[in-house]
């Protein structure tokens, strides 16, 4: 069996993202590198979205940008604008393109589908591969959309809906997330914030199309794309280990008060290769401890207190829109930080302290 100098474990979002950014840095010229992932091909699977707080690899694979959103509770909605730091979404098809057709050209790259394919005993391995199961007590991002197209121009493209919360809430949270890609396309997915013990909550289909009829008031569309998934909104334990490093969700990149990942995964992957000649000598690269501190306390507060969750998401935004992306996108000044959580209500949140 061949020896690699770096292993990367789980070729996904975070995994193919650090081999890309290791491989346009040349860092990989002369190093092998091995990529474990079991999938048969790479096809659109998912939609990473994110404010563009800080720039990325990967503007080519952007498939819209926004300067305006919305979020809504019954009978009232807000208007938001984001020119500073635009809402982009990238297509997992044109990503998965893009960092295929870079590695192939480089000889010392190579796929596998099995670690055991392998040695292991002398590389330094990057690990993406959550070893999370549906623990039901903790609590979970889980959701499920679907890009429709219509015949009529019905959406307005220029602005998109990040939390429409006149929903059945079933003592969970739930809201309603609403891309327009154009007039007539648009990803609609209903996402709830649950632990997993309720599997009607899990009645995708049926809550899509009762929204798309009854809310959005569309009646003819057909489906062109699908997605389902489930966010852990808790960091996953691991064991430290000499040689190897956990990156991705597994490495604790996923903001746990919002699930936002991509931009968190490329910020680790500049850290990784920056520091690639002394990997196994610098300190982990981690979300900033204040922002798992506050984020601790929000989700404690959310698990007790699900009803009042959507006037706190909502009144949350009457912070000047800067602030609030700049918080949830971990860019947040102290000042920042501080006017967010005078928004918040004080003795539910200081309860949570003790």
């Amino acid at each position: 069996m061949k020896e690699f100098d770096y292993i990367i474990n789980g070729g996904g979002c975070a995994g193919l993202s650090l081999a890309y950014e290791l491989n346009i840095h040349s860092e990989l010229s002369n190093k092998t590198l091995a990529i474990i992932e079991n999938r048969d091909e790479y096809k659109r699977d998912k939609t990473w979205s994110f404010w563009r707080v800080s720039s990325h690899n990967f503007e080519d694979c952007v498939k819209k940008n926004w300067t305006n959103f919305t979020i809504n509770i019954p009978h009232y909605t807000k208007h938001i604008e984001c020119k500073s730091t635009p809402y982009q979404t990238i297509d997992s098809g044109l990503f998965y393109k893009k960092i295929i057709n870079n590695l192939e050209q480089n000889k010392n790259i190579h796929f596998f589908k099995d670690i055991k394919e392998i040695k292991t005993e002398n590389s330094f391995i990057f690990n993406s591969v959550c070893n999370v199961s549906e623990n039901k007590e903790s609590l979970w991002q889980h959701f499920s959309g679907i890009e429709i197209e219509t015949k009529k121009e019905i959406f307005d493209d220029e602005i998109f809906n990040l939390m429409d919360f006149d929903c059945d809430q079933k003592d969970s949270v739930h809201f309603f997330y609403t891309l327009p890609y154009s007039k007539t396309k648009a990803l609609i997915e209903t996402t709830w914030i649950s632990d997993l013990n309720d599997p009607t909550l899990k009645d995708y289909d049926n809550q899509l199309k009762d929204y798309i009829e009854n809310n959005l008031k569309i009646k003819n569309y057909k489906i062109n794309y699908k997605e389902t998934g489930a966010i852990p909104l808790f960091h996953p334990k691991y064991i430290k280990k000499l040689n190897q490093i956990e990156i991705g969700t597994a490495g604790g990149m996923t903001r746990l008060s919002t699930g936002y990942t991509f931009l968190n995964i490329q910020d680790q992957s500049k850290y990784i290769r920056q520091n690639i000649n002394k990997i196994r000598e610098i300190e982990l690269f981690s979300i900033n401890k204040k922002y798992q501190f506050l984020d601790n306390i929000f989700l404690k507060v959310l698990k007790k207190n699900p009803k009042k969750m959507p006037k706190i998401f909502y009144k949350m935004f009457n912070c000047p829109s800067n602030t609030v992306i700049n918080f949830l996108s971990n860019k947040s000044k102290i000042l920042e930080d501080f006017s967010i959580i005078m928004k918040m209500p004080k003795w539910m949140f200081l309860k949570q302290l003790f």
